[in-house]
């Protein structure tokens, strides 16, 4: 999720587990919880493309790294706020907590986490976009006015009980939602007499209203959205694998790992004489004119015997025209 959800988050598990003994700093410490696994991106920047993409949400999100960094936290912080006398386990249980909480958080987005690292399986619920404002604002609204009670308050602790409440069912609830549009999805299809082999299923951005669709084919990809408020039947768009066309590029070490990491969706193509690759699991960007790109796509340059991969940047993009594009879909075709 965002910085900021995960810094709401940190800091409600750092109120639940010491707010009554400390206060007010007991939320700054779990917020400073809540971002450390996000200090990946940073460390990500001093390597090439493809580790980093590796190395974002793997170690640093995992159950591993909660239990060996939170007593090492836990006993600085110990000493660095002696005057608590608390000695070294409350502390570090706050740390743990906020470490977990976040990866934990995060496994329900698309990208996922390694939460049982070193082990590579990713664990991706796919049922909410990393930003959401009906998780988070509740939250953040709940969290703020905790910070304006005094320490023993009872008001202070029911409004973090109930920050915690609302997302937490919230969150609960998307993983039913989209049991309901996966499942019309997978009628659509049946309707549609299309045979497949596999369905992932995602929410657009901001929202849990309106989804979206991979689906796998033996020879092609079919990608498709649906809104709650939808009336036409839904529309699959067709996207050839071309995978024979590529198949010298899928030789080459990077290009295997990138295809490791898209988990099989994927395709390779070639566009204006240079090869990219499309990471088909955040699916598409619209542009004005009513054609679309993908959110993650890589460009593929040989050089000898290697590839070099850069990310494509987003660059271009109307923030108001996709709000406005958004918004029209949600509300149904």
């Amino acid at each position: 999720m965002d910085s900021l959800t995960q810094i709401v988050l940190g800091a409600a598990i750092g109120e639940a587990v010491l707010g009554k003994k400390v206060g007010n700093k007991a939320l700054l410490y779990g917020a400073i919880a809540g971002t450390i696994p996000d200090l990946d991106v940073w460390i990500g920047n001093l390597t090439d493309t493809i580790t980093a993409i590796e190395w974002h949400r793997g170690f640093s999100h995992s159950l591993l790294f909660s239990v060996l960094l939170a007593p090492v936290l836990g006993w600085f912080i110990s000493k660095l706020e002696r005057k608590s006398d608390l000695g070294w386990k409350p502390w570090t249980n706050l740390f743990f907590l906020g470490l977990f909480t976040h990866a934990l958080l995060d496994a329900f987005t698309s990208w996922g986490t390694q939460l049982f690292w070193p082990l590579k399986t990713r664990v991706a619920l796919n049922s909410i976009f990393v930003i959401d404002p009906l998780y988070t604002l509740p939250f953040l609204v709940c969290t703020v006015l905790v910070l304006f009670c005094k320490r023993q308050s009872k008001v202070r602790r029911r409004l973090n009980r109930v920050g915690l409440l609302i997302s937490t069912l919230y969150l609960l609830t998307t993983f039913c939602i989209k049991q309901v549009a996966e499942n019309r999805f997978k009628q659509a299809l049946q309707d549609q007499n299309i045979v497949y082999t596999q369905i992932s299923t995602r929410p657009a951005p901001l929202n849990t209203i309106l989804w979206n669709a991979n689906i796998d084919t033996p020879d092609n990809y079919l990608i498709a959205e649906h809104s709650f408020f939808d009336t036409q039947p839904i529309h699959f768009k067709l996207y050839p694998k071309q995978r024979n066309t590529a198949l010298e590029l899928m030789e080459y070490s990077d290009v295997k790992r990138l295809i490791t990491i898209s988990e099989g969706w994927y395709i390779i193509e070639q566009r204006e004489d240079h090869w990219y690759f499309n990471d088909l699991r955040f699916g598409l960007i619209p542009r004005k004119d009513g054609s679309s790109f993908f959110t993650f796509s890589y460009r593929l340059d040989k050089h000898t015997d290697k590839i070099k991969v850069s990310e494509v940047p987003k660059t271009g993009r109307d923030a108001k025209f996709l709000m406005k594009n958004l918004l029209q879909r949600i509300k149904g075709n």
